[in-house]
This record gives structure tokens, C-alpha cells and sequence, in this order.
């Protein structure tokens, strides 16, 4: 009988929002122990994201969730941020992965065999485990954010740019968690510098 491969899944989540770090996770599940309702975490209530997280974490063979900061962001962009946030997920693991599986097009440089799957958070049970972690590990995240800077509404948005977020930025101004290369927040940075230099 052929060992079994030991396969990890790994998702991103925060490539969309002007503010907080991209968050990543890596899951290797155990067959043994198999997780009912697993899916994509954007088809996913809040609190079945919740709740599943809490069950990933129990019964996976390992996990881990790791992040690029804001600074990272700005300076590689977002694709390579969240590579290396990905990246940064992988290593952390504390059994080493035989092969890689990977939500998207590109595929983070472990030095382990990998494969990008398109839609694979829907395909692939430990990309749907990784993908929920790495959702539920950032919006969390992001509620201690808006403990710290209140008037942007982080807690209900997530940093994303809804017209509420959008609005808070243009009167209370930039912060030092959002992402200055982010259209939107440079936009704004910009009209701010021109107006300060008449």
C-alpha cells in the first residue's frame, strides 16, 4: 500500500481592502478525522466561518496563518504580499508538506512541488480549511484594528471600500494601516499634498 501524500492547502484572504495586512493559512487535514460543510469562506456566513475555524484547528494535522503587513504591501503590491504572506503560512507548518495546493493562478517559493488551482477554495477541502482560516484570522484582526482607530468602521467593513469606509477616510484622513499604493487612499493622499503645496 502506497503512503499517503501529504498534501497542504493554502489560501489568501484581504487582497481587495485599503486597509490591514493580507492574511494567509496553510492546512494539511487529516483524513481521518474529515470536516463536514467545508466551502469556499466567501459562500460562508460569518458565523459558520466561525465555527468551522474552530473545528479546522482541532483536527487538522497542522495549520498555520501568517500575514504581510501594510509596509510589505505597498512596497512588493498585493499579488507578491500575498505570496509571500502564503509563503510565510507553509514554513510555519509544523509538519513539512509534500505537496502544495493553491487557490488562484501563482503559487508562493516553499521549495515544495505546488500547484495553483483556480476556484480550488471550492475544489479542494484543504484550500476551503485554508481559505477559512485565513478569513476568520483577518477579520479578527481587523475588529482589534478598529479598537485602535474607531471612526473607519474596520469592524463592520474590514477594511474593504464600501462607500462608508470611503466616506470616513475622506474626513478623518489616511491612517498608518492603509495601503498608500491602493488607488482610493493615494487618490486622496495626492489632492491632500496638492492642496497643502497652494
Amino acid at each position: 500500500m502506497c503512503p499517503t501524500l501529504i498534501i497542504c492547502g493554502v489560501d489568501e484572504a484581504g487582497r481587495g481592502p485599503l486597509a490591514g495586512p493580507v492574511s494567509a493559512a496553510a492546512v494539511i487535514l487529516d483524513d481521518d478525522y474529515p470536516i463536514a460543510g467545508l466551502a469556499d469562506s466567501k459562500k460562508l456566513s460569518a458565523p459558520q466561518r466561525d465555527r468551522l475555524a474552530i473545528i479546522i484547528r482541532e483536527r487538522a494535522l497542522a495549520w498555520a496563518v501568517a500575514y504581510a503587513e501594510v509596509g510589505e504591501i505597498d512596497r512588493l503590491n498585493i499579488l507578491q504580499a500575498s505570496l509571500l504572506a502564503m509563503r510565510r503560512a507553509v514554513l510555519a507548518l509544523k509538519i513539512q508538506p509534500q505537496q502544495v495546493l493553491v487557490d488562484g493562478l501563482y503559487c508562493p517559493q516553499t521549495g515544495i512541488p505546488s500547484q495553483a488551482i483556480v476556484k480550488g477554495d471550492s475544489k479542494v477541502a484543504a484550500i476551503s480549511a485554508a481559505s477559512i482560516l485565513a478569513k476568520t484570522a483577518r477579520d479578527a484582526l481587523m475588529i482589534e484594528l478598529h479598537e485602535q482607530y474607531p471612526h473607519y468602521g474596520f469592524a463592520e467593513h474590514k477594511g474593504y471600500p464600501t462607500a462608508a469606509h470611503l466616506a470616513a477616510l475622506r474626513e478623518h484622513g489616511v491612517s498608518i494601516v492603509h495601503r498608500k499604493s491602493f488607488r482610493p487612499v493615494r487618490e486622496l493622499l495626492s489632492t491632500k499634498n496638492t492642496k497643502g503645496a497652494k
